[in-house]
């Protein structure tokens, strides 16, 4: 543990000396210097305490006392690969088997969530002998080169730089700023035809597809919420030619969503993916994800006669802090409380739109939840300075949200799970006083 504390200024040149250019951090017009957090709130070096609604990565909450006991207790013991035999390993991933359908049987544990992805891909790839993917328009799949080819919502910021041949889009199943809009009589088959056409159009072209990945609801795409039906529909068409179904909970898996543990079965109960990949909140901030699949998928990976091995994944320290944040999500009904929270917040967000022409939209569910800001209602033109000055007045209101998008103009809500009604109701009401405040001015400014 450091010994100085640095004053925030010194910080920041220390930060722009020794860090890379391109690690960002939040308002860098004026970053916040956070040295301590519990709960859903963080607090300052002056101990100024935010209220925090962006990190779904402390899931159970910042600093949860089981989970850093657990942690603690097993890194006194021992921490070491998973090439020795340890009980923490296959108790862990039995009790997250427990949560998933009875085929996906098969876990790899590794480190981050695009360690996940990446070899999510890499079973895909195996098993079906196929190369292409298909992604959605807007997804975030993780940093590494594999995920970036698959992840439009970075290599759009890249400019000239020519897509993977291996690579193809389909729209983003959005039915408020989307191809297929909430007055289509069937979005869910109307978006998965546009899935279907890109299948056709690949093979004619002699490519085969290996996968369909789509995170369960878009977070960084702007807090989409695919209507039902769709990964039903987009799975018989990958899987007529293949192609196996990868779903990314990383974002939004663990009980977030509150009426399910995983937000892809908010689809219903006959969807079932071939690969499910998840992290951020599997450790409650402590670096975990893991991948799992079928038993058909996992012998398919073996048969390559290559060995896995993940040097940190699944040893006894991680498995502890996995198992630890499953007892307090259950123990403290955190799944129950997104719902009923969630529920709370949507419906104070309804009324404030009522209020203000500013808001177009909002959705979500559970703990994951988005105000879309609009110019004008009717063309929907996104408010993407408006949603910036929003989120900038928050900050000096000390409550921490974030906004994202393509047009980084949808308002984004996934704070800790221990989220309470009252700051659902202190959030919205400083949104209210912001935008009361923005509506008299009628203009904006950053």
């Amino acid at each position: 543990m450091a010994t100085e504390v640095f004053d925030k200024q010194k910080t920041i040149d220390l930060r722009k000396k020794y860090i890379g250019p391109s690690c960002k951090v939040f308002f860098n017009h004026d970053p916040i210097k956070i040295i301590r957090a519990r709960g859903q709130y963080m607090y300052s070096e002056k101990d100024e305490q935010y209220l925090d609604c962006i990190n779904n990565v402390a899931h159970v909450g910042h600093s949860h006392p089981e989970v850093v006991s657990a942690g603690t207790k097993q890194m006194e013991l021992l921490n070491t690969n998973s090439r020795f035999l340890h009980d923490n390993l296959v108790h862990y991933a039995q009790r997250l088997q427990a949560t998933l359908p009875e085929k996906l049987s098969v876990c790899y544990f590794v480190n981050s969530g695009s360690e996940a992805n990446d070899l999510a891909l890499r079973l895909a790839w195996q098993h079906t002998g196929h190369k292409d993917i298909i992604t959605l328009d807007n997804a975030y799949h993780g940093h590494v080169s594999s995920l970036i080819d698959i992840s439009p919502y970075k290599f759009h910021q890249l400019g000239q730089t020519e897509q993977s041949q291996h690579v193809h889009v389909a729209p983003s199943p959005d039915i408020y700023r989307g191809k297929f809009r909430e007055d289509h009589p069937d979005p869910a088959t109307a978006y998965a035809d546009e899935v279907r056409d890109i299948i056709e159009k690949a093979h004619a072209k002699g490519h085969k597809i290996a996968a369909f990945i789509a995170e369960s609801l878009q977070s960084c795409g702007g807090q989409v919420i695919p209507p039902v039906g769709y990964f039903q529909k987009v799975a018989h068409h990958v899987r007529n030619v293949g192609g196996v179904f990868i779903a990314d909970e990383v974002q939004v898996g663990f009980g977030r969503v509150g009426s399910h543990f995983w937000a892809f079965q908010l689809q219903g109960d006959d969807f079932v993916p071939d690969i499910v990949t998840m992290g951020k909140p599997i450790g409650n901030g402590h670096p975990m994800s893991c991948v799992v699949t079928t038993r058909e998928v996992a012998e398919s990976f073996m048969s390559s006669g290559m060995e896995y091995f993940n040097t940190f994944g699944g040893n006894p320290v991680s498995c502890a802090i996995g198992m630890a944040v499953l007892d307090v999500i259950e123990k403290e009904d955190l799944q129950g409380n997104a719902l009923r929270v969630g529920k709370y917040l949507m419906e104070l967000l309804e009324k404030l739109k009522e209020k203000h022409p500013l808001i177009g939209d909002t959705r979500g569910c559970g703990l994951f939840v988005g105000v879309d800001l609009v110019k004008d209602r009717l063309k929907r033109t996104p408010a993407t300075a408006e949603a910036q000055d929003v989120i900038y007045r928050l900050k000096d209101q000390k409550i921490l949200l974030s906004a994202d998008g393509p047009h980084r103009n949808v308002l984004k809500f996934k704070p800790p799970m221990c989220f309470s009604r009252e700051d659902a109701d202190l959030a919205v009401g400083k949104i209210d006083h912001i935008l009361t405040g923005t509506h008299s001015r009628a203009k904006y400014s950053l």
